[in-house]
């Protein structure tokens, strides 16, 4: 079946369609948990308060609880401010896989019958991806840099951190690891679309490195070199597995096309 070619103004009519959608659930995602965002919030301390320790015997990295830190706010609108950007966060992740399928809807009357089976294989990876990578932040990342921005060469000093620092410091570093766990779906996307080759990935890798670290600037909420490497060694690893998948990929193609 051939693809199916639409007017302008029939793209946009639909595009528009798919928005309102998205927005109607994300809104509606909003305000279930705008009320239970103190709730949110007790789970995004948890990396302030636990400490990662790299240990010698399986599992080689545990979670321990120290001495919490105390938050505080330093204007009257802090507090409620932080309660709305942690709600409108928690519902645009809730929110993905609608947004995921929303899209791979809009883009769908461009695909021929053997594309459009991938719906829910996209649906289901993206999404996956995306919240592995939150995770991954949540868990290992947040706990480790904390303990190290806040202990280091600070013997003289007492930590007060302002609440909508804290909030924006954790809600941009987890949105960053989570689009940029994406990477390699993204990369089996533009290989299969013969946008891109394994062999062309694989032979400028070393650009990829460098963009890796300057992504890692970009990314990252602080202008530390800590934290841009923090950033930059899972994208470059994430790079050299999307260039696994397409070269896997591709091995299967050309089975398939012997056969």
């Amino acid at each position: 079946m051939e693809r199916v070619e639409m007017p302008l103004m029939v793209h946009l009519s639909e595009l528009r369609k798919r928005m309102l959608i998205s927005v109607a659930f994300l809104g509606a995602a909003f305000i279930v948990l705008f009320n239970i965002s103190e709730r949110i919030f007790d789970l995004l301390v948890f990396p302030l308060n636990t400490e990662l320790k790299i240990i010698s015997a399986k599992p080689f990295l545990k979670l321990i609880a120290k001495k919490p830190v105390s938050l505080v706010f330093l204007s009257p609108a802090e507090g409620f401010w932080m309660h709305l950007k942690i709600s409108m966060v928690a519902a645009a992740v809730v929110s993905l896989p609608v947004i995921f399928f929303q899209l791979w809807r809009f883009i769908g009357p461009g695909l021929v019958d053997k594309e459009k089976k991938y719906v829910i294989p996209f649906v289901v990876t993206s999404t996956f991806l995306f919240l592995m990578g939150a995770a991954f932040c949540f868990i290992i990342i947040l706990p480790f840099a904390l303990t190290f921005l806040l202990g280091y060469k600070t013997e003289h000093m007492t930590p007060v951190l302002a609440v909508g620092s804290y909030t924006d410091f954790c809600l941009k570093f987890i949105l960053a690891f989570g689009a940029i766990f994406e990477l390699p779906l993204i990369i089996l996307f533009l290989a299969r679309a013969d946008i891109v080759s394994p062999a062309a990935l694989a032979r400028h890798r070393r650009y990829a490195i460098l963009g890796a670290f300057i992504g890692g600037a970009i990314l990252t909420p602080t202008p530390d070199a800590f934290n841009q490497i923090l950033m930059s060694i899972p994208i470059i690893v994430l790079y050299e597995i999307g260039i696994v998948l397409a070269r896997f990929t591709a091995r299967r193609e050309r089975s398939k096309e012997r056969a």
